[in-house]
């Protein structure tokens, strides 16, 4: 039972981290007037908002990743068994379809209309490298050193990636997915979602290895990316 309310975790809050994503685009578009950079603005607020209020309120249940990338570094430090990435990545995967789903629902758009908005290139696969070494960056140094603040300097780094990134930071496997689905402001073309998603899991590797480098995380610390979480013990 602990399993799954975990997953159920990880499946709702991906859901609505992806309906803030594409409904607050949707909506910034339509009353930005064209002013593409006051939608941006909208856009990574809204994200940034909702995503310190995920992490709050289901943290302390599944640690509150939303990310497969988040959920593969975690695993790589031990904090999650193979089984169990398994369960978060499958979990985050669909529930970030259905958030655009709800996105699409609540604004009277069809179900799913694949993305034509071209995100594509070295300098934007580069761009999603450095987004998601720098957020794995963030929660690797949260952890360790058990700052209380892990949600605020998350959600942070996120509204701030989305400006200094050619990509306007994806980072997460699961949102490239399902933004692929959603012909709107924070969509990307299907075809081009592989490259974001290989340099995402390129960037949350690179940082774990790095971190664990400069400041080496026991097995319990893994465990409570993002948040510490109920779970069965770990031996260390």
């Amino acid at each position: 039972m602990t399993h799954v309310r975990r997953c159920v975790a990880e499946f709702v809050g991906t859901a609505i981290l992806l309906a803030a994503i594409v409904g607050s685009g949707i909506m910034a578009q339509r009353l930005s007037q064209g002013n593409t950079a006051i939608a941006l603005l909208a856009n990574s607020i809204a994200t940034g908002g909702v995503l310190i209020c995920l992490i709050l309120a289901l943290g302390p249940i599944s640690g509150a990743h939303f990310n497969p990338a988040v959920s593969i570094a975690d695993a790589l430090r031990r904090g999650l068994s193979a089984i169990e990435c398994v369960y978060y990545v499958v979990a985050q995967v669909i529930g970030g379809i259905v958030g655009v789903l709800m996105a699409h629902a609540m604004f009277g758009l069809p179900p799913v209309f694949f993305s034509q908005r071209v995100r594509t290139g070295p300098s934007q696969w580069f761009a999603e490298f450095v987004a998601t070494f720098g957020l794995l960056l963030v929660i690797w140094g949260c952890v360790r050193f058990r700052s209380p603040f892990t949600a605020f300097a998350v959600a942070a780094y996120i509204v701030g990636a989305y400006w200094f990134t050619a990509s306007t930071s994806f980072a997460n496997p699961a949102v490239t997915i399902a933004r692929s689905l959603s012909d709107t402001f924070a969509g990307i073309r299907p075809i081009d979602a592989p490259g974001f998603i290989v340099a995402q899991l390129l960037g949350a590797v690179a940082a774990t290895a790095l971190f664990s480098w400069l400041a080496p995380i026991s097995v319990s610390q893994a465990h409570d990316a993002l948040l510490p979480h109920d779970g069965e013990p770990r031996v260390a």
